[in-house]
């Protein structure tokens, strides 16, 4: 559901981005979803506070897994196509069991080493560095949405923690309104633009971009972070280029061609060498302990 929510959101990002710049989409879906959390938990009585302790590693998430994650993102998707942004954010999954490794919460192996190299090499042949120009508004939107994927992986492999011990709802609520604040005087400086968007089919995307892609996905990831591993919410990320595949020809007119696929091959080889090992270690933790599968 989670991959499902967020594989539309590069679509119906970019149909937005035909009438409102990157800036204050950001600042729309950030700020909406802030306010939609809000609203719903202090209605309910599930926003709580969380530890003082707790605040520099919920201000990390933040900025990692929504203020720069989506700045980068939204940038990029609007210098690049909705197909290539799909095929990058693909590698998070590589990028979360890097930072995994790094603080000791996973352990390297020739076949995940492997994997990595196999899919970052998709993504160099997919931003083709040979023939880089930095004028050209794809490889800079390449490029834009690689360092938002290296953000969203950083984000799921460090709050994992914070979700289990505060709740996925009430973390993520929090996660959003340091966002918003962090994220609100862009969008002030840039709302200009927003008097041009009047179109009932753009607030209607806007409306859907806040509540699926947003508050649904991010809310569900959450979730999903306080029952598994962080490498296996993040394996299921390569389900997205699906959607990009059916949607992208139709809604938008892109197409697919042999670089768009070479790439996407050495990027879901990449991952699944990855991944495999982790399906692997979680099967023999069942066998020795049959109630891991008690919900």
């Amino acid at each position: 559901m989670v991959q499902i929510m967020f594989g539309t959101w590069p679509i119906v990002g970019k149909i937005v981005l035909r009438s409102i710049p990157s800036l204050p989409l950001v600042t729309i879906r950030v700020v909406g979803g802030a306010i939609a959390l809000g609203i719903l938990l202090h209605r309910t009585g599930r926003l709580k506070r969380l530890p003082g302790k707790d605040w520099l590693w919920l201000t990390i998430a933040s900025l990692l897994g929504v203020v720069f994650n989506q700045l980068l993102y939204v940038s990029g998707l609007s210098l690049t196509t909705a197909i290539n942004a799909t095929l990058l954010s693909t590698t998070i999954p590589v990028f979360a069991l890097v930072i995994s490794i790094a603080l000791g919460h996973d352990r390297a192996s020739p076949a995940r080493l492997s994997g990595i190299l196999l899919a970052a090499a998709g993504v160099v042949y997919l931003v083709d560095p040979a023939r880089a120009d930095f004028s050209s508004h794809h490889t800079l939107g390449n490029l834009l949405i690689a360092a938002s994927s290296l953000c969203y992986g950083s984000y799921i492999a460090l709050s994992g923690n914070l979700f289990k011990q505060h709740g996925a709802l009430n973390v993520t609520a929090w996660i959003f309104i340091l966002g918003a604040i962090l994220t609100l005087p862009i969008g002030v400086v840039s709302a200009g633009p927003l008097v041009a968007a009047r179109g009932i089919a753009i607030w209607a995307a806007l409306v859907y971009i806040i509540l699926v892609p947003t508050i649904g996905a991010y809310c569900l990831n959450a979730w999903a972070l306080t029952r598994v591993p962080p490498s296996t919410v993040a394996t299921y990320i390569y389900f997205q280029p699906l959607i990009a595949l059916g949607f992208a020809p139709v809604l938008l007119g892109e197409k697919w061609n042999s670089r768009s696929l070479i790439a996407c091959a050495l990027i879901f080889a990449g991952v699944a060498m990855v991944t495999r090992q982790n399906r692997a270690r979680r099967a023999a933790e069942i066998a020795e302990d049959p109630d891991l599968l008690t919900p």
